[in-house]
């Protein structure tokens, strides 16, 4: 009985911290980080529902690629020369910290250009929303 209640304790704790566990995202799937196949990258992190914890894999021939996180507007021009960090192993894992939006490119030349760029959208942790109080008419 007392495992039991143990037990009962331990799943409820976990519930109501809203445990979730953290997925690995191999950024443009089978494909990688390349510009071989066309891969959209763009349409590719709108599909995923990242969250922070998750991790994020860049893989990709280093002879040709490499992966720069950017600011928003490096980003927009596809300027890799004042990055926020630097990833040139051909097989990066970046865990995502925190929420909001994380610019990636690949500063090759053309590259960026030519697609090699891509966003990941972390939303802030959803909270509870307060009940609104009582509604009270005014007519002013």
């Amino acid at each position: 009985m007392a495992l039991l209640k143990s037990a009962m304790i331990f799943f409820l704790g976990m519930a109501a911290l809203q445990v979730s566990i953290a997925t690995v995202y191999k950024v443009g799937d089978s494909a990688g980080w390349t510009l071989i196949g066309n891969v959209d990258y763009k349409k590719w992190a709108a599909s995923k529902n990242f969250h922070v914890g998750d991790t994020i894999i860049f893989k990709y021939n280093t002879q040709y690629h490499n992966v720069k996180q950017v600011s928003h507007a490096d980003y927009k021009s596809c300027n890799g020369s004042n990055p926020l960090a630097t990833y040139t192993t051909g097989s990066d894992s970046i865990i995502v910290k925190k929420p909001g939006h994380h610019f990636f490119l690949c500063d090759f030349p053309h590259h960026c250009q030519a697609g090699m760029k891509g966003v990941i959208r972390v939303p802030r942790a959803s909270s509870v929303a307060p009940s609104p109080g009582p509604s009270h008419n005014h007519n002013y």
